[in-house]
């Protein structure tokens, strides 16, 4: 049995929902696994049973992250992707610093590495220990057809839609080009190759993600040992979280919410608010633990609101989501057939809108174009036409084939049995 090193960003609720999930697989086939975290964020991880190993006590302390996480809240669009790219950096310094010898005293013999912590194949060379990428994002992975994950372009694979897209990754290549640039300088010290292209930082053993790959759009670039194995996500791994179920009328249930990071843009509530009032329809907005229900008194059509929200069991009663489109909501909506419209704010979260729309599960509007006639048009138009439902139907039975955790562990067990890569053709 194998002992696994899960290099996470503890910090953020929806990367270690994907990893806890798989992490309990593993452990229940037999393996350890020990989550390498920053001080401070251990708590979810050891209430699931599993190991933690702490870094950063002193510069990356709870209270340092909750400014930065604050901060990086209040943020949209490109001043999100800026702050984000600093934190990234900060982060992984002191990842590179402290994680490799704590891995090797913990006797830990491979790694799962999330695909935002782009630092984790690194330490994998340094130790000589396999590693395997978790993509518990929406695919990063640089391809000229595919539009980069920050953008909210449709998909286009005519000449000026790649050029286009290409002029966009150099442009995000310059802002993340000082994480490269330490990666490297680490890279060097350790006598490592450095590395040419951006996609070399992900497992030449497989890389997984849980995406089904009917939400992707078309690629021409994967790697062989690139595999879609849908959503990990179940109860069991989050906390129980206090509802009041009996207020729910009976109406068409409409849930709304912005996630756990981007959570503070109190406008935008508002003009939920706004845009679903009159719908023969309920209204249910959480706050993603931004701040009290409080803060949102009076809002137009007296909507139930509360600071968490059970999202696993709401979503077997919603019939529309309202969302930031981060990819674990977004994905969790789809494992219930539940159609979307999407507000993404930041991140990843442009791309996510962009496929939900491509697939035809959801529509999309950007934040900078969101007004409350525009948003109430997109409600009625995913809540009346059925060909939304049907979208989402369609994706729901595409998770269900993919295998989810069970088969993102037997591609695990596989790459650090035989160290060879796992070709997603040898895995049904």
């Amino acid at each position: 049995m194998a002992h696994f090193g899960a290099i996470c960003p503890t910090q953020f609720t929806g990367h270690l929902n994907t990893m806890l999930p798989l992490a309990q697989e593993l452990k229940r086939r037999g393996h350890r696994v020990t989550f390498i975290g920053i001080v401070g964020y251990e708590d979810k991880v050891l209430a699931a049973g599993l190991e933690f190993l702490g870094y950063g006590k002193e510069e990356l302390s709870p209270e340092a992250m909750k400014k930065s996480l604050h901060r990086l809240s209040q943020l949209s669009g490109i001043a999100a992707l800026r702050y984000g790219i600093k934190l990234k950096k900060n982060g992984a310094n002191v990842l590179l610093r402290d994680a490799p010898q704590l891995i090797k005293n913990a006797g830990i013999d491979a790694l799962l590495v999330d695909s935002i912590s782009i630092a984790g194949g690194t330490i994998a060379d340094i130790l000589e220990i396999p590693f395997v990428t978790i993509c518990s994002a929406v695919v990063f992975h640089q391809d000229p057809a595919v539009p980069p994950h920050f953008t909210s372009w449709e998909y286009n694979p005519a000449w000026w839609g790649k050029l286009r897209n290409q002029c966009a990754y150099t442009w995000s290549g310059r802002l993340r080009q000082p994480v490269r640039d330490l990666i490297a300088e680490y890279r060097h010290q350790w006598n490592l190759p450095l590395y040419s292209h951006p996609n070399d930082v992900y497992s030449q053993l497989a890389q997984i993600s849980q995406q089904p790959a009917e939400l992707e759009f078309p690629r021409e670039n994967l790697p062989e040992w690139f595999h879609f194995t849908g959503t990990y996500h179940y109860s069991g791994t989050r906390e129980t979280v206090p509802f009041p179920w009996d207020k729910l009328t009976g109406k068409p249930l409409i849930y709304a919410s912005l996630g756990t990071l981007q959570n503070r843009l109190v406008d935008v509530f508002y003009k939920i608010a706004a845009a679903c009032e009159g719908l023969d329809a309920q209204l249910v907005i959480s706050q993603g633990g931004s701040a009290t229900p409080e803060s949102l008194l009076n809002l137009p059509g007296n909507p139930l609101v509360v600071k968490y929200a059970p999202q696993l069991e709401l979503l077997q009663k919603v019939t529309l989501t309202i969302t930031h489109a981060g990819l674990n909501t977004t994905l969790e909506c789809l494992n219930n057939a539940v159609s979307m419209v999407a507000i993404p704010i930041a991140l990843d979260q442009p791309g996510v809108a962009a496929r939900i729309a491509w697939t035809g599960a959801g529509e999309a509007i950007p934040l900078k174009r969101l007004t409350v006639p525009r948003l109430r048009k997109a409600i009625s138009q995913v809540l009346t036409q059925p060909s939304y439902k049907e979208n989402a139907l369609r994706l729901q039975e595409a998770i269900k084939r993919s295998g989810g955790v069970t088969r993102a562990a037997d591609i695990i067990e596989r790459a650090v049995l035989t160290g060879k890569p796992v070709l997603a053709e040898n895995i049904k």
